[in-house]
């Protein structure tokens, strides 16, 4: 049996919900998963290389890239422009790669827009989305990392009530429990994707 392209795992959660820490957790525990590095047009912060954390990009270079159609999704998030170029998702799926995308909301919907419209991303998307158990524990979260004041944690948590109501245009919600247990379940939705018939194929039996 043969597989075919990666998986295009689209992960989004609340600000403070986990998803970073669970991409991490699933790259270090399976090799074929990678993340794709986005572009940006904020200023790097202490310890972060260009090509490896981010792709560092003028905001004109932005939206010549922008105006030329290239990313498979972008947001201007407090100032600054993010987004995913579409070729570097499609080279690394094309290589077998499954590929995270930790995006919010708004990048999951553009995603699956142009998955509409492209067979390549339609055939490799899965969407999850990381679930809070509650406002009350998101705030908890944020809090105990200790980077941000109440005004940005009060905004956080703004966003987050209307982002959490999106849950169910995603394929699979994963109400997140300890970093294991959302790794764990996490893992269980790549297996079985990866087991799908419509990404499987066997030589011919004569």
């Amino acid at each position: 049996m043969t597989n075919k392209e990666g998986l295009l795992i689209v992960l989004s959660a609340p600000s403070g919900g986990g998803k970073t820490t669970l991409c991490e957790r699933l790259m270090a525990a399976d090799a074929n998963v990678v993340r794709s590095v986005s572009c940006t047009t904020r200023a790097p912060r202490v310890g972060e290389v260009d090509g490896e954390s981010y792709v560092f990009l003028s905001r004109e270079e932005f939206e010549k890239r922008i105006a030329r159609d290239e990313f498979l999704e972008y947001a201007l998030v407090h100032g600054n422009y993010y987004g995913t170029l579409e070729k570097t998702v499609e080279d690394l799926l094309a290589k077998g790669h499954d590929v995270v995308l930790t995006i919010d909301v708004q990048g999951a919907e553009i995603v699956r827009k142009i998955a509409a419209k492209e067979a390549c991303i339609d055939q490799a998307l899965v969407e999850v989305f990381l679930m809070p158990p509650s406002i009350e524990v998101l705030e908890k979260r944020l809090r105990k990392r200790n980077t941000d004041d109440d005004a940005t944690i009060a905004r956080r948590l703004d966003e987050a009530r209307r982002e959490m109501p999106h849950w169910n245009k995603y394929d699979y919600v994963i109400v997140s429990g300890t970093p294991e247990e959302d790794h764990r379940r996490l893992a269980a939705i790549l297996e079985a994707e990866r087991l799908r018939t419509t990404r499987s194929s066997f030589p011919e039996v004569s």
